[in-house]
């Protein structure tokens, strides 16, 4: 599986790598692949650390699982292919930048335009079989994106972290809050948004607002 992933994330994430629980993991990934259809395709499966280079990751946004449909998931949280209709979720997350940035709905929902500013877009499990959602959990890939989470925490300061419903808000005991910017809300799926926890949450200017604050380059988003 010939994945693609930034030199600077592979030497921070090397020890990983070389630990049991990853190898077997790997193993699992590689039988499933080989036997069924699976997302994203293998060379995108890292493609949140192949973007997002570590020395220059400014957000964290955490997603659960990959897109299952057939041509969405490019290994980015959210994202999908050009010329992909927008999943209802991240159509939600561009009505809430549209409301708090006044920029309109783009064209595409491909967000690897985030991920090369230095948003990481980091699903707590990289895969997925079609059409089988949550397919992946449990085999180890949420030990490995703790594990990220808790090094961007340790190595790096002032980061904004943006955590999107029940799931992801679990993952703030990972994070040094003395020293990043949390922003947690609902999610941005319709089940969620329409409830009334979604929108207006102004995370994407509270997030350039800090980083402004901290001498750090604004996201365009």
């Amino acid at each position: 599986m010939n994945v693609r992933i930034h030199p600077s994330w592979k030497s921070e994430l090397k020890p990983e790598f070389e630990k049991d629980y990853f190898k077997k993991l790997i193993d699992f990934v590689k039988d499933e692949y080989s036997e069924h259809k699976c997302f994203p395709p293998g060379p995108e499966i890292f493609a949140a650390f192949d973007h997002s280079v570590f020395e220059e990751t400014r957000v964290v946004i955490l997603g659960q699982d990959p897109y299952h449909g057939n041509g969405q998931a490019n290994g980015l949280c959210f994202s999908v292919k050009d010329g992909i209709q927008f999943p209802p979720s991240l159509i939600n997350i561009f009505k809430e930048i549209e409301n708090d940035l006044d920029k309109p709905l783009p064209e595409s929902g491909n967000l690897q335009r985030w991920a090369d500013q230095g948003v990481l877009l980091l699903n707590a499990t990289l895969t997925v079989r079609a059409h089988q959602a949550g397919s992946h959990q449990k085999k180890g890939w949420e030990t490995f994106t703790d594990r990220v989470i808790k090094l961007i925490s340790e190595h790096k300061e002032n980061v904004v972290f943006m955590l999107w419903g029940g799931y992801a808000k679990k993952k703030i005991k990972l994070i040094d809050a003395s020293k990043h910017l949390i922003l947690t809300s609902g999610h941005p799926s319709p089940l969620s948004a329409n409830r009334g926890y979604w929108f207006g949450n102004k995370h994407f200017s509270k997030a350039n607002e800090y980083l402004k604050q901290h001498g750090r380059k604004e996201i365009n988003w």
